[in-house]
């Protein structure tokens, strides 16, 4: 029997409120993009009843490495809460986590409100702070597998991130060396261009996005640009270190 958006919406958020993994809603019916939006929408709305507060996006598979990994080619977004925060050198728990994994993003402070489509070019005018960024996902679905529109309607397996520095908003971030170590060891390297070849260009696909479904992007919202890098598998103990040429580094453990 099909399942309503409420009722799916609702089996994604317990899955990520008790860390137990559930099947892919794509192994008993099909469901449209828009369809996947609207679950992604009515999970979050389930979280700001019970107090959390929008922060932000980011964007997915904004990366040839990230699309190869998880077998999907389309840029896809969900949203940012406050809980999803953790301060710069803070613990994340495990066991409220299904099967993280972390990779390096570069992240954006808005300086004011996105309400347009806007070009590269504008990007300066509408920020007003870059960092480094860590961001931690938990697929909410078995064996961390699924479709597009799976990964969508599970707010596109976003979990947790971790904030840099910000630096001024015109500080250079074209072709800068990314390293992510954990426990001391390097455990992927990139380059910031392998966010769309430039990552300033996540900006404006986040604009347009923001006008195709309706989005308000405000002053004060960080938008995570996309990984570099593919993302790794974390547990317990684990010391995590992004390291960001003229970004400085970024650190969270794992408890």
């Amino acid at each position: 029997m099909q399942q309503s958006i409420q009722q799916l919406a609702t089996t994604l958020d317990t899955a990520a409120f008790q860390a137990t993994a559930t099947q892919q809603i794509s192994a008993n019916q099909a469901i449209t993009l828009a369809q996947a939006y609207a679950i992604q929408a009515t999970s979050l709305a389930r979280r700001y009843a019970r107090g959390e507060t929008h922060t932000g996006f980011k964007l997915g598979f904004t990366s040839k490495a990230k699309m190869e990994q998880m077998g999907v080619h389309d840029i896809i977004w969900g949203r940012l809460t406050d809980k999803m925060h953790i301060v710069q050198g803070g613990a994340l728990s495990r066991t409220q986590y299904i099967h993280p994994r972390v990779e390096p993003e570069i992240a954006f402070r808005i300086s004011r409100s996105i309400d347009r489509i806007i070009s590269i070019a504008e990007v300066p005018d509408f920020i007003d702070g870059v960092a480094g960024a860590l961001e931690v996902i938990d697929s909410r679905y078995q064996n961390f597998k699924f479709s597009l529109e799976d990964v969508i309607a599970d707010n596109c397996s976003s979990t947790a991130y971790v904030l840099g520095d910000w630096l001024p908003a015109d500080t250079i971030i074209q072709n800068l060396d990314i390293n992510l170590q954990i426990n001391g060891e390097a455990v992927q390297t990139g380059n910031s261009n392998a966010i769309l070849g430039n990552p300033l260009e996540s900006l404006v696909e986040m604009s347009k996005m923001a006008q195709r479904y309706g989005l308000h992007i405000a002053a004060g919202e960080v938008i995570l640009a996309g990984a570099a890098t593919s993302a790794v598998h974390i547990h317990a103990g684990d010391v995590i270190e992004g390291q960001f040429e003229t970004l400085g580094k970024v650190h969270l453990k794992v408890v």
